[in-house]
């Protein structure tokens, strides 16, 4: 039991050292050796838990969204109303992706260009995800008369789209603005968003 310990903890210890670097030099000037050294472990020792820097930055992004979704799951579970889980749960995937990046001083899309390919097609999965979870608390407030949603899949889908443009894909925590002016945003479009799904 203690080896899988340590292991998760040094997996840990790589990816928020490939964190720390992506913010300081993007994913095309980052090395392995750059990240093992970052971590304070050997180079060996990277290869160990991952196949390649692309691996190891992916798997970072992999561990935002796991993190993100225990979060919305927790929500999901809560006893609120499914109007409030809702709009909690928007607001949440916008600060929570807004402050795992805020020290990046460029947007996603630049920090990681040269993975275009596997991060979009990832990106796409981890939407999926998201909108499972907001679907399930969508069709309960449907079920209870509370909210008007017919098809909660594509309601959830069309929900992670509208929110979508506060996330730091294409402009960098900068850009989009101090953090209590994004919340602001988020705040309101949640809020307009599941207006728009009351049944009164």
């Amino acid at each position: 039991m203690k080896l899988a310990v340590d292991s998760e903890t040094r997996e840990d210890l790589i990816l928020d050292a490939a964190d720390r670097l992506l913010a300081r030099y993007g994913y095309k000037k980052m090395t392995v050796e750059d990240v093992a050294n970052e971590a304070g472990i050997g180079k060996g020792t990277v290869y160990l838990h991952f196949r390649s820097k692309e691996e190891v930055v992916l798997s970072h992004v992999d561990r935002i969204v796991r993190r993100l979704l225990e979060q919305l799951e927790a929500i999901a579970a809560d006893s609120d109303t499914a109007a409030g889980r809702v709009r909690e749960m928007l607001l949440l995937r916008v600060m929570f992706r807004f402050d795992a990046v805020q020290h990046y001083t460029q947007s996603i899309s630049e920090v990681l260009r040269d993975l275009r390919s596997g991060l979009l097609d990832r990106r796409q999965r981890h939407f999926d995800r998201e909108a499972k979870v907001l679907a399930a608390v969508l069709k309960e407030g449907d079920r209870s008369g509370e909210l008007r949603c017919s098809d909660p899949l594509p309601t959830a889908r069309v929900l992670i789209v509208a929110t979508n443009s506060l996330l730091p894909f294409s402009l960098s925590t900068a850009e989009l603005g101090k953090r209590r002016d994004v919340e602001a945003h988020a705040t309101r479009i949640a809020e307009l968003l599941v207006g728009g799904l009351r049944r009164n």
